[in-house]
């Protein structure tokens, strides 16, 4: 049809309908570095993040949840269903008789749908614990937070532009092990650690998050590493890509 094509990749490695439409495309905007994917038709722009990140108030996420004063607060989250390894370690070591059923710091637990009954019958009564079943955005409990324990997939974005150091579980079954790749570029900036899906128990939770909360300095470390490779302008940059293929488009000067 001889209409310009801009492509978005928001993942560390191309999909295929990329790949197969990357030769045709007037430009393509990546999210992440991709090897071999170098020139002119590929720019970096990082991936848009929702408005709800940059607008939302620590003070007011806070009340919301009813965060005590300035106690530390750790967000745990795994997408709209859940993540399964992820809520029953979380079920394990804050609900009844758990390990760390008493503690200094809070926990806002957004479970999902699909595991919500188990995490919430293992949870009940649970003190300094705001369990949800799911929230439509994460800006005020990324605002709300102090350290967070998740999935790596788009949501990485999300806590760099937020500045949020995080424990990060890569989903292991993720097309092209992208969530690995995902958590690797917070790994390396200093802005999260790393645990495989199967090592994820109670206590390995325990041992990754009691510490961090318990050290201020580091926490804000790594929550400056992660404001360093944060993009908060891709979406004006993809934008501004689609306007400039369009009109070289409309002047017959197609790449």
């Amino acid at each position: 049809m001889g209409l310009p094509l801009v492509l978005t990749e928001a993942d560390s490695h191309l999909g295929l309908a990329n790949r197969l439409l990357a030769p045709r495309a007037d430009r393509v905007c990546l999210a992440f570095p991709v090897p071999g994917r170098e020139g002119d038709r590929y720019l970096l722009t990082g991936r848009p993040v929702p408005a709800a990140i940059a607008a939302a108030d620590r003070g007011r996420a806070r009340e919301r949840f009813a965060i005590a004063g300035e106690a530390p607060c750790l967000l745990i989250f795994g997408g709209s269903l859940g993540a399964l390894r992820i809520n029953r370690a979380a079920a394990a070591a804050f609900g009844r008789g758990g390990p760390a059923a008493e503690r200094p710091y809070h926990v806002l637990h957004v479970a999902g749908s699909r595991d919500y009954p188990l995490v919430a019958a293992a949870l009940e009564g649970a003190s300094r614990y705001t369990l949800l079943e799911y929230l439509p955005d994460l800006g005020d409990p990324l605002a709300a937070s102090d350290l967070v324990l998740c999935r790596s997939g788009g949501s990485v974005f999300e806590l760099a532009a937020a500045g949020r150091p995080a424990v990060l579980v890569p989903y292991p079954h993720a097309a092209g092990r992208h969530q690995h790749a995902n958590a690797r570029w917070m790994e390396r900036a200093g802005a999260a650690t790393i645990v495989e899906d199967a090592e994820l128990d109670a206590g390995r939770l325990l041992a990754e998050v009691a510490p961090l909360l318990s050290d201020r300095g580091r926490l804000e470390a790594m929550a400056a590493a992660a404001r360093r490779i944060a993009m908060p302008d891709a979406a004006e940059r993809v934008a501004a890509e689609i306007v400039a293929a369009a009109e070289n488009g409309a002047r017959g000067e197609r790449r």
